[in-house]
């Protein structure tokens, strides 16, 4: 890659994928590696400095992460956070011990007033977010203390002549507000990075290399709609035009007018190659009699990929596969040694063994806001750029119960009204993900002069960050009314209507 690229060592901290999304908010390129990726890995990337991430370790422990002897000989700039800090300090000559009082939360510390480029501009008390159990006792020689707090008397330490630094406290997350401009110095007056990332340069990079690779060879996509596999889409038509076919299969589990929108936006306004497949009685078939979600995902994901390879047989040779596996799926996928490995994702461990496609994965290393950006550069339409996310096994997990197209149906207009309501209000944007769940439920109900026992459909709307925690979103309460009054005048079977108020953790933002 032709860019400035600062690689971030991951220690294990559940903050290290911030770390990178800071970064590249700079739009300066970052790649998070594990602190035990072999040397030549790392250093292929040609780094501009180093970022040492957290962990949950203690650096004099047995067995304890170590900091790799390429990172200090390769001479480059660093900036340890944390635990990263600690083991700097504990390599270079310093002494680390456990702190007499754990420092977990908000802190304030106070620059010593030396004039350090990691600190340019900055006040001299920062509110910062501190989460450590052990403290550095005295720094390594060349060393020089460069902040402080009542409880860590060194909070931040740097040495100036061979540009290596360490903060105690994180600077990534959002409780330390000037965390930014902290990164940002690292990057700028440390690391001398100009910020040349954008979303048109990613665009034209990726376009180069997406044609060096596949040639005159065949590419297929699938389609589903969301913002990822547009953009990986779009990336690869602009590349190599004609030798991509996408394929859309309709699974019947789709919101309302989607299918119609991918076909419009694809084939007539873009110009792609499109098949569009409609499988919906295959879908309804293999999901008869199913409640369980497990069993429910697992046979639209199989069924998905058979109807997808029958299609792309019908094609002739197909050499590439391009899906838009983004980084946050990488990472997860990748089973990070120290942190707790949280998902094998469906576009990285679910693809059968014997496929015979290459896989092209144009947005490998970017973030979701990052895909959003290049959507935006593109010029695909905001309804589909500002989607909100939305499962692979579509309304099948937002039915709970048995799949049936009637039910299919009656969740569908009530998800349509809770959107057309939320947008309608200026609040789309606002939130992170919103959408209706049919209950298996039924409840009585009170229409003109008769009682009724019809369905209950839930509403879950949540504001988050990076979706790894979610909290409900305090819509306003006319907003709600509506939405209600809607659901249960307009849609056939539905007399009740509940809101989730419950947060990520302890409940998932889906139901099922």
């Amino acid at each position: 890659m032709d860019h400035e690229t600062i690689v971030i060592l991951d220690f294990g901290s559940q903050y290290s994928q911030l770390i990178a999304r800071r970064v590249r908010e700079q739009h300066v390129y970052c790649e998070l590696l594990p602190h035990n990726a072999p040397a030549g890995e790392v250093m292929a990337l040609n780094p501009r400095g180093f970022i040492l991430s957290g962990g949950p370790a203690s650096v004099y422990e047995e067995g304890a992460p170590q900091l790799p002897a390429y990172v200090l000989e390769s001479g480059l700039p660093i900036l340890g956070i944390c635990y990263g800090m600690q083991l700097l300090a504990h390599c270079l000559g310093g002494r680390v011990a456990p702190a007499g009082k754990r420092e977990y939360g908000p802190a304030e510390v106070t620059l010593t007033g030396t004039s350090s480029p990691l600190f340019s501009s900055l006040p001299s008390s920062l509110s910062v977010w501190m989460s450590h159990g052990d403290r550095i006792e005295r720094l390594p020689p060349g060393f020089s203390m460069l902040a402080f707090t009542t409880n860590s008397p060194i909070a931040a330490m740097g040495d100036e002549n061979r540009k290596r630094y360490g903060l105690q406290f994180h600077p990534e997350v959002a409780h330390t507000p000037l965390g930014k401009e902290i990164i940002r110095n690292f990057l700028f007056n440390v690391c001398g990075c100009q910020g040349t990332w954008t979303p048109s340069s990613f665009i034209k990079e990726s376009v180069a290399r997406i044609r060096e690779r596949v040639g005159d060879k065949s590419v297929v996509c699938g389609l589903s709609g969301g913002v990822d596999s547009a953009v990986t889409a779009t990336l690869v038509h602009r590349a190599v035009g004609e030798q991509l076919t996408c394929i859309f299969v309709d699974t019947g589990l789709l919101r309302r007018g989607e299918p119609q929108q991918v076909v419009e936006t694809f084939q007539r306004r873009r110009g792609m190659k499109l098949v569009p497949v409609n499988a919906v009685e295959d879908f309804l078939t293999a999901l008869e009699g199913v409640t369980d979600p497990e069993e429910k995902r697992r046979r639209i994901g199989e069924l998905f990929i058979r109807v997808f390879e029958r299609e792309a047989e019908r094609l002739g040779r197909v050499d590439f596969l391009a899906q838009g596996t983004l980084y946050p799926d990488l990472i997860e996928s990748a089973g990070r040694p120290e942190a707790r490995r949280i998902k094998t994702h469906h576009n990285v461990g679910g693809l059968p063994a014997d496929m015979r496609f290459e896989l092209l994965e144009p947005l490998r290393y970017l973030f979701k806001d990052e895909v959003r950006a290049v959507g935006e550069e593109l010029g695909l339409p905001e309804e589909i750029v500002w989607r909100h996310p939305f499962p692979g096994p579509g309304l099948a997990v937002r039915v709970l119960g048995e799949v049936t197209w009637e039910r299919l149906e009656t969740l569908r207009a009530a998800d349509a009204i809770v959107i057309e309501e939320l947008r309608a209000a200026g609040l789309y944007r606002e939130t992170a993900q919103v959408f209706a769940v049919l209950l298996p439920v039924q409840s009585v109900g009170v229409m003109g002069d008769g009682r009724t026992y019809q369905s209950v459909v839930a509403v879950r709307a949540v504001t988050s960050e990076d979706f790894m925690t979610a909290d409900w979103a305090r819509l306003p309460y006319d907003l709600l009314a509506r939405i209600s009054n809607r659901i249960v005048n307009e849609v056939p079977g539905v007399n009740r209507v509940v809101y989730d108020i419950s947060s990520k953790p302890p409940a998932t933002i889906e139901w099922e």
